[in-house]
């Protein structure tokens, strides 16, 4: 069974659509006044989180309840955390509250953005041959690949998030520092969307995640702006430079990357529109694609608190900040790029298409279902006002015929 991070409320759901319309994958059907998620369809992207307005869609994540069942936990910072708060709180001080919630250690996903930036053009020199590359740093435009653009996935990157870099770089700092055994070690991401949630449960392209669990942000929020008022002094922590932390943004991969042909691309419904362009072969002189589920990259993600344009703007003034924008060494860069010739960076297995579209397994049956879906639409009226409790009088029909749905649903076919 398919781990899911969205899950559904009924006790606050009121049918009423806004979901149904939204889902990028048709993932939504309205059964006896209620939203239900057909799980082999949803990619996680929290899309129906944030359009829902009774507060019926939400996330399964870790809390802090879970840092007991481990010796030593480590907090992985989301780099969207820099946009969680006024510019005249000073993230050191934010770190040291996240200390203060019962974490031994803090690392900066920043870092693990900065060692994939300075490494890119080896990955792309080993990488693919398919152009244009894409970004696989949004599991749910990976998930929304593997759904909708199986043709694609040979144009993934074949490297890690840096939220998994960053959970094996921390533990490996950790374990060298403190003399302290992997399995005592507890690494938590604080995320700002399910999806990340998921790939930790249901990991992409490696077997097992290095992470642990994840927290969101809105989970925490509070105890952070609390703890962060009674800090007499802070100490000084590891963080990325301003091109790293930048990958909360759309855009901020390829301006650290130093790409010039690339396209960024926000907002699940604009990723699919520019998936098209790709998978019709209209983009091969672009060498590589960011899209982000969340409008404004990840800073928009669903289980963040602070408006994504407010967020985006300050991660934006950070970037231009001199404070961050500290060079690595000749040395550092060289580590960089032998981690990545070991293979430490990359994934280890393939990923494949998930046949949540397939009608039927035999070709014939398929091919007989389509003809039976076609011909069922052509007789509805066309207007997916969404009142069957399907997104679209197409998906209706291929309710009919798949999934035992009752053509009298249709108010129009009833009159």
């Amino acid at each position: 069974m398919v781990f899911h991070s969205v899950v559904l409320d009924d006790e606050y759901c009121k049918g009423c659509t806004n979901c149904l319309k939204r889902c990028p994958t048709e993932a939504i059907r309205i059964k006896n006044k209620k939203a239900d998620i057909l799980k082999e369809r949803c990619i996680d992207c929290g899309e129906c989180i944030v359009v829902c307005p009774y507060h019926a869609q939400d996330s399964i994540t870790d809390d802090l309840r879970d840092l007991n069942k481990y010796k030593f936990n480590i907090a992985i910072t989301s780099t969207t955390l820099y946009g969680q708060f006024p510019l005249d709180v000073k993230i050191d001080r934010i770190y040291e509250s996240i200390k203060g919630l019962g974490f031994n250690y803090i690392y900066d996903e920043g870092r693990a953005a900065d060692i994939i930036a300075l490494t890119f053009n080896d990955i792309l020199e080993k990488g693919t041959n398919n152009f244009p590359l894409i970004s696989s740093l949004c599991p749910a435009v990976i998930r929304l690949i593997q759904i909708r653009f199986p043709s694609l996935i040979n144009n993934i990157m074949r490297v890690e998030s840096p939220m998994e870099i960053a959970a094996r770089m921390a533990k490996k700092e950790v374990m060298n520092k403190y003399d302290i055994s992997s399995e005592d070690i507890g690494a938590f991401y604080l995320t700002p969307c399910p999806a990340k949630y998921t790939s930790i449960r249901e990991p992409l392209g490696i077997k097992k995640s290095y992470m642990d669990g994840a927290i969101a942000i809105k989970k925490i929020y509070g105890d952070l702006v609390r703890n962060e008022k009674k800090i007499s002094g802070e100490c000084g922590f590891s963080k990325g430079s301003s091109k790293g932390i930048g990958w909360s943004r759309v855009g901020g991969q390829s301006m650290a990357m130093g790409i010039k042909k690339y396209v960024a691309v926000d907002g699940i419904g604009n990723v699919i529109k520019v998936l098209e362009e790709i998978e019709n072969e209209n983009l091969k002189n672009i060498e590589f694609f960011e899209g982000y589920a969340c409008v404004g990259g990840c800073v928009g993600g669903p289980l963040n608190v602070e408006n994504p344009f407010i967020a985006k703007s300050r991660i934006r003034q950070i970037y231009e900040d001199n404070e961050y924008k500290a060079e690595k060494s000749k040395e550092e860069i060289e580590e960089y790029k032998e981690l990545f010739k070991s293979g430490y960076l990359s994934w280890t297995e393939d990923i494949e298409p998930r046949g949540a579209l397939k009608l039927d397994d035999d070709m014939f049956k398929a091919f007989s279902k389509i003809e039976e879906i076609n011909k069922i639409a052509e007789s509805l009226p066309g207007l997916d006002c969404g009142s069957c409790g399907a997104p679209s009088c197409k998906s209706f029909a291929e309710d009919i015929v798949c999934r035992g749905a009752n053509i009298e649903n249709c108010i129009f076919m009833i009159k």
